[in-house]
């Protein structure tokens, strides 16, 4: 590395904040976003095991969410992005969305069903917090994307 790429590095490492409201908010939609998306996957795959009482193990039940709503995530991205692009560079972009951003925030969502019910299971109270979970759990994470990088989910 040259003297003036290794300027341009330190530059950039010292110029990040996280004090800039506007990378916030707009973060903040992004990962609404994707909260929307993960969400209806997941809580319709905790919601089919448990109106259909088909016996799996929680753990596999809760993979198996988390997969549902990453693919959902994806397809209601691509679905939001075709009408301002052609549908196949729609997908690819959605497809590049951040795997890690999504597979936290599942986790989060699940980890709190787990943890305050003890299973994979829905119930009017849980709801908020699995959705406060999965929305803080990412946040900061696509803030700095947005910020360093100007890399967006959404």
């Amino acid at each position: 590395m040259n003297k003036t790429s290794v300027n341009y590095v330190k530059k950039n490492i010292s110029s990040f904040h996280w004090k800039c409201k506007h990378t916030w908010r707009r973060s903040a939609k992004n990962t609404a976003w994707c909260l929307v998306g993960c969400s209806i996957g997941d809580f319709g795959t905790i919601l089919y095991f448990q109106l259909t009482g088909i016996p799996w193990a929680t753990l596999s039940i809760m993979i198996l969410a988390i997969f549902n709503g990453i693919i959902t995530s994806i397809v209601l991205e691509t679905i939001v992005l075709s009408k301002q692009m052609i549908l196949s560079k729609a997908f690819r972009i959605a497809i590049g969305m951040s795997l890690i951003s999504m597979i936290s925030m599942e986790i989060s969502m699940n980890a709190v069903d787990w943890i305050l019910l003890g299973e994979a299971k829905l119930v009017w109270w849980i709801i908020p917090l699995m959705l406060l979970a999965g929305f803080v759990t990412p946040w900061p994470y696509n803030y700095y994307r947005l910020k360093k990088y100007n890399i967006a989910c959404h």
